[in-house]
C-alpha cells in the first residue's frame, strides 16, 4: 500500500479567528479570494454542514471554466472544516483549521491525495497554488475586513 501524499500550507492573518473563518464560511466573501491567481469564482451551492455540498465554478483568466464539486464532511464553527473534493480532476480531502486568539489567527490547510505519479509530479505546483490562495485571502482581508 502506498503512502498518501499530503500537502500542507499555513499562514497567520491579521484578523481574529472568527473573522478568518467567516471569510470562508460566507460565500459572498469566499468568491473574492478562492483559488490561485487569475481565477474568478461563482458559487451555485454552499451548504456548510456535514453532508452538505459546495459547488463552485472557477474561471481562469483565459475564460476556461472549472466546475468543482465538494462534499462537506465535518464543521466545527470557527475552528475546522473538512471536506472532500470530487471534481473536476483529482479526488482529495482538504482539512482547514482555524486557530489563534485576539488580533491574529492562523489558517492551516492539509490536502490528502491518494498517491499517484501524477499527484507526486504536481506536489510543488499544488503547494504554490495554495500559497497564491492565501495571498489572495490576505489582500481581501486588507481591503475589506480590517
Amino acid at each position: 500500500m502506498t503512502t498518501p501524499i499530503e500537502i500542507y500550507n499555513s499562514r497567520l492573518f491579521p484578523v481574529d479567528r472568527q473573522t478568518l473563518f467567516d471569510a470562508f464560511a460566507d460565500p459572498e466573501k469566499l468568491v473574492a479570494w478562492w483559488g490561485p491567481e487569475g481565477f474568478t469564482n461563482r458559487v451555485t451551492a454552499f451548504d456548510l454542514k456535514p453532508g452538505g455540498h459546495w459547488l463552485i465554478t472557477m474561471t481562469a483568466d483565459n475564460g476556461s471554466d472549472f466546475h468543482n464539486r465538494w462534499t462537506i464532511e465535518e464543521v466545527i464553527a470557527g475552528k475546522l472544516v473538512r471536506m472532500t473534493h470530487h471534481e473536476p480532476v483529482h479526488v482529495f480531502t482538504l482539512e482547514m483549521k482555524f486557530s489563534g486568539d485576539g488580533k491574529s489567527a492562523r489558517m492551516s490547510w492539509r490536502m490528502v491525495f491518494q498517491h499517484t505519479d501524477e499527484i507526486e509530479a504536481m506536489e510543488k505546483f499544488l503547494h504554490a497554488a495554495n500559497e497564491q490562495n492565501f495571498d489572495r485571502l490576505e489582500r481581501f482581508i486588507e481591503a475589506t475586513l480590517r
